[in-house]
């Protein structure tokens, strides 16, 4: 009875503070648990079949930057938010028959970014850093006609399309950012987003990210478009320093009017409540932010803010089965890596729950026997999870309360903005080199406290370690593999166009 009393008490100061120090564990995990546990998934995985059908949909989940420290934590995470104390806990993902792990690196960087990565992933082409959707004979940043259209691939949105599909496209990001770019544009520099980024003597050779969203192919033919970028678009302007329209062009109109000329039904939407009104149209377009959409922790809930992943997800499959041919969308948790970016855990874990909610939401709606669901992450983040505490330890809280030793916390970044708040001075040009007690931080609960990181950098980086791939309804993923083979498992599994590669 102590034990579920103190479970009660300790929920109850996680949706408060995040503060609790542990929930204890209620059931006996003697022997005999362990070992009906084994036997049950044992005979779970006897009673399993391979699947080799081809399915009919695809729908492609990528957690930008959702490594395998961040899908542990915010496991933890959600478990501990629901009274259990967390490391017993399951994604949805968790539980898919295959799995494997992949290499991330890019051609010319052991550790990588997200618009190489996403080209191995959509385009089944490893390249280099900063580019997206072109090979590596294109150098980065430059633009020579010829060699531009020889490096050129096409995404697993081109295929679909080809194979009379329909197709979507969801992010919580910038719609024009590194990752999604790669499913259908072309560009040698992923800032590339408006036309004012580009460099003036490569203007007539390349068009930027957001133009060939909406003047070309595959992007103008996708059916459901929905994420941020507003201002990429030359809809709106404002406070987003990502990039500037300096041609004038609102391409948001001139998406319409193309749609007008195509004959077809269509609409765009700006917030939730218009989403939501969606039924019968053939193409639709969502911004739902100037810039990238908010973190899910800090959103408008309204009718007139910004929609969740959740609730994008839900709706772009439902606009995309009533396709006879079946359908192929991609769906990219964006805001787990902005958040790791500036060392914010608490927003990275509850971002990649967010995730994970929208992956347990297609698989509602959609059946194994004719729906194919891979997930994975573009690439690592330098989060660890360290130190010895007890089970049910709060995760957002610290490794031990042993007064002899130091303080620290179970997550931490080995390099981020984090290092000038814990720093005792606050300034990286001290010699100064002793830290603030972390136990009497006052921001602790706010949703962007910094975790420690102990090497300063303005926005964290990267990790170049394996990063995990879960898949369920016909894949072949067994092994480890380069990113660049998750688009081999869905052509044979959906039918796509035949390729020579």
């Amino acid at each position: 009875m102590r034990a579920l009393e103190t479970v009660a008490a300790c929920v109850l100061l996680l949706q408060a503070t995040a503060v609790c120090k542990y929930l204890e564990v209620v059931q006996i995990e003697d022997k005999n648990y362990w070992y009906e546990l084994g036997k049950s998934r044992l005979q779970n995985q006897l009673k399993k079949t391979m699947n080799f059908n081809r399915a009919k949909n695809a729908i492609f989940f990528v957690g930008d930057g959702m490594g395998l420290t961040t899908v542990t934590a915010s496991r933890i995470y959600k478990g501990q938010l629901n009274g259990e104390t967390g490391e017993e806990n399951y994604h949805a993902f968790d539980l898919f028959p295959d799995i494997g792990l992949v290499k991330t690196y890019n051609t010319d960087k052991q550790v990588p970014d997200s618009a190489g990565t996403a080209t191995a992933m959509f385009c089944g082409v490893k390249t280099k850093y900063y580019t997206a959707g072109i090979d590596s004979t294109l150098p980065t940043g430059e633009c020579d006609p010829e060699l531009y259209e020889a490096a050129k691939v096409d995404s697993l949105l081109k295929w679909a399309q080809d194979a009379g599909k329909r197709t979507g496209l969801v992010t919580t990001t910038r719609i024009t950012h590194a990752t999604p770019s790669a499913a259908y544009a072309h560009i040698a520099e992923r800032n590339w987003e408006c036309d004012g980024k580009i460099p003036s003597e490569y203007q007539g050779c390349m068009k930027d990210i957001a133009r060939q969203l909406v003047e070309e192919s595959p992007g103008k033919d996708i059916n459901v478009v929905f994420g941020g970028g507003q201002k990429q678009l030359g809809f709106a302007t404002g406070d987003d320093d990502s990039c500037e329209r300096t041609d004038g062009l609102n391409l948001t109109e001139i998406w319409e009017n193309d749609r007008k000329a195509e004959g077809v039904s269509h609409r765009f939407v700006i917030n939730r409540g218009q989403m939501e009104e969606l039924s019968t149209e053939d193409k639709v377009l969502g911004l739902f932010g100037l810039g990238h959409m908010a973190y899910d922790l800090e959103r408008d809930t309204g009718a007139d803010g910004p929609p969740s992943i959740v609730n994008m997800t839900v709706k772009a499959i439902q606009m995309l089965q009533r396709g006879e041919n079946g359908f192929m969308l991609i769906v990219e948790g964006g805001r787990i890596d902005h958040a790791h970016h500036d060392n914010f855990a608490k927003l990275a874990l509850s971002e990649a729950i967010r995730f994970e909610e929208a992956i347990s939401a297609a698989l509602a709606m959609t059946s194994r026997d004719d729906t194919l669901i891979v997930v994975t992450a573009d690439h690592s983040h330098s989060l660890t999870m360290n130190g010895y505490p007890n089970r049910g330890n709060d995760i957002l809280g610290f490794a031990h309360d042993e007064p002899d030793k130091p303080i620290y916390e179970t997550l931490t970044y080995a390099n981020g903005p984090g290092y000038n708040v814990h720093r005792k001075n606050g300034s990286i040009d001290s010699d100064e080199y002793l830290w603030n007690d972390p136990t009497l931080m006052e921001d602790r609960d706010e949703t962007r406290y910094m975790h420690f990181a102990p090497i300063y950098e303005e926005t964290e980086t990267h990790g170049g370690e394996d990063v995990a791939v879960y898949a369920i309804g016909g894949a072949i993923i067994k092994r480890k593999e380069k990113n660049n083979y998750k688009i081999f498992v869905f052509r044979p599994s959906i039918s796509l166009v035949q390729r020579s590669f």
